[in-house]
């Protein structure tokens, strides 16, 4: 880590807590020559990141084929507001991970993966639902990545203005960011008197 060092971190901790909070990752390939990045939905289990797509797909095609891969998260936690245009910035938290995606062939691995997706959207809900069916299964595919060559950065506090900046007539400081939940909104589809449970009711952003 070469821009800002001193923001780096290592400790699977730090990690973990950024991968398993962060809703969104962003995968970056190659296929023949060409750079792409999509987002895409992640879950941690111990030491292993998983993200899944269908079995046509060209990302899931091009990394089961052993291409190198780098995912990352990012969460954002304020503007930073300086005296002075060049000092803005903001408070982040963020993970890089890189290495080799592994096609996961094992069937139990695979139902572990994507239990664990579930779980990364709302918490108990893979036990209020019906479990995913053969053809369902046969239609997936998920990779996985090691946690082995990983990092973190982040940058917390407020402004850093040069020092002769700081009796300028000007407002510094932070405008926090933050995600929201609404009210759940039914399935207009649902029958009627079927209500939300606990677990849908009381999500809320980090409480993963």
């Amino acid at each position: 880590m070469r821009r800002a060092p001193a923001r780096g971190a290592y400790d699977r901790g730090t990690i973990d807590a950024i991968l398993d909070e962060g809703l969104v990752a962003h995968l970056a390939f190659a296929v023949d020559g060409q750079p792409y990045v999509i987002p895409t939905l992640h879950a941690r289990v111990g030491d292993t990141v998983y993200f899944h797509g269908s079995a046509a797909s060209r990302m899931i095609r091009t990394l089961t084929a052993s291409g190198p891969a780098c995912l990352t998260v990012t969460l954002l936690d304020a503007m930073v507001l300086a005296r002075s245009a060049f000092h803005h910035s903001m408070n982040y938290r963020s993970v890089v991970v890189l290495g080799q995606a592994r096609a996961v062939a094992d069937p139990a691995e695979l139902l572990v993966a994507l239990e664990a997706f579930t779980e990364k959207l709302v918490p108990g809900r893979w036990d209020e639902v019906r479990r995913p069916n053969t053809k369902e299964l046969k239609g997936t595919r998920a990779l996985a990545m090691s946690l082995d060559e990983a990092s973190a950065k982040a940058r917390s506090g407020p402004p850093v203005d040069d020092e002769e900046d700081l009796e300028l007539d000007v407002w510094a400081g932070l405008i926090p960011l933050g995600l929201a939940a609404g009210d759940p909104v039914a399935d207009p589809k649902l029958p009627y008197g079927i209500t939300p449970s606990a677990v849908v009711t009381g999500w809320k952003p980090g409480g993963r």
